[in-house]
């Protein structure tokens, strides 16, 4: 018996649109990780990007669970000494709420080559309008 294997050439990428309105923020990013990889076709195949297009609206009526709004922090550090920069998730979904769904699907795909063409197919969107009309994609929701 043979193993199928996905061809680049042969796969047909479909466009999506996920409604985030009071989604929890980690089950909506692994949904949504999910299908920029292509594990809801059956002819996933792991070292080629299988995936479709996912287009995200009301990022900022993303719903952290338990007291994280207050607690949990972005970091990143600039490369100098003592150069450790903090933003609390509160301030951040005020002022980025689309970074913050980008950054949490984004940690959830590998971390590799094929993971950076992947997250490239996502676009995160603050209000209920996205510029993909175009292309047509099929709404989507998820059980939460």
């Amino acid at each position: 018996m043979k193993t199928y294997m996905a061809k680049p050439a042969e796969l047909k990428k479909n466009w999506y649109v996920v409604d985030a309105e009071g989604m929890p923020l980690g089950r909506l990013a692994s949904q949504v990780a999910s299908i920029l990889r292509g594990k809801n076709k059956p002819e996933y195949t792991p070292h080629i990007d299988t995936g479709d297009y996912v287009i995200v609206i009301n990022c900022e009526k993303v719903v952290l669970t338990g007291k994280k709004v207050e607690k949990k922090f972005y970091k990143r550090y600039t490369g100098y000494p003592g150069g450790l920069k903090e933003v609390r998730y509160d301030k951040l979904m005020q002022t980025k709420p689309e970074f913050v769904v980008h950054k949490a699907v984004k940690g959830m795909l590998p971390k590799n080559s094929l993971g950076r063409k992947m997250i490239k197919k996502l676009f995160t969107y603050r209000g209920s309008e996205h510029n993909q009309q175009a292309q047509q994609p099929a709404p989507l929701s998820f059980k939460y």
